[in-house]
């Protein structure tokens, strides 16, 4: 075989293992990609970080003798017509008190809608010391046309937010939600997270 004939053979082979380390490239980036999200999810949820706060099975076993503000904020996503608010704008528990707080949420539409609320803390700092022990978040949640739920909340401050050099002087905190439209046809979230049906409005 002449040199000639050999060289057009190798640069083929040559532009094939291109074009395959080119595809192997792209689909190890879509697949990080894919996998970014829930990592950060996780990531947030162990640290703590952009606000993010824990979900605990236990309640604290220590209770200060010092009080923390926490005030509640509540938003509706477009695509849900969903009337959703706090019973109370604020609260004032001892840090490392556990308190329950209730949120309520109607279905303004005339059909079934479901949701599902995600939540930050403000300042940021202090998400990783905001235990969640129980929260309408930790599910889905739907709603039939007029129906109206009461949803509780059971949290505390850890106390150790007084002892850490950027979290000790922070004297009011926000856990603010957002419900989302979630699509699909599963049982009412409400047995699991917590929520209570209102009656009907007519």
């Amino acid at each position: 075989m002449s040199e000639r004939a050999a060289a057009p053979r190798k640069q083929g082979r040559n532009n094939g293992a291109v074009v395959l380390m080119c595809l192997s490239f792209v689909f190890g980036m879509g697949a990080m990609s894919y996998a970014a999200v829930p990592l950060y999810r996780i990531f947030c949820q162990v640290t703590g970080y952009n606000g993010t706060t824990q979900r605990v099975e236990q309640m604290s076993s220590v209770v200060l003798d010092r009080k923390m503000r926490v005030t509640f904020d509540a938003n509706v996503a477009p695509g849900l017509q969903w009337d959703f608010k706090p019973v109370e704008r604020e609260v004032n528990p001892k840090i490392g008190e556990t308190i329950q707080v209730m949120f309520t949420a109607e279905n303004r539409s005339n059909e079934t809608q479901r949701g599902q609320a995600v939540f930050n803390v403000t300042p940021g700092e202090a998400g990783v010391y905001f235990n969640k022990v129980q929260c309408f978040c930790f599910t889905e949640t739907d709603l039939k046309p007029g129906e109206k739920l009461e949803m509780p909340v059971v949290f505390y401050i850890d106390p150790e937010i007084v002892k850490a050099v950027e979290s000790k002087d922070i004297h009011t905190v926000t856990l603010s939600y957002t419900f989302y439209p979630k699509e699909g046809q599963k049982p009412v979230a409400s047995n699991e997270g917590g929520a209570v049906k209102i009656e009907k409005k007519l």
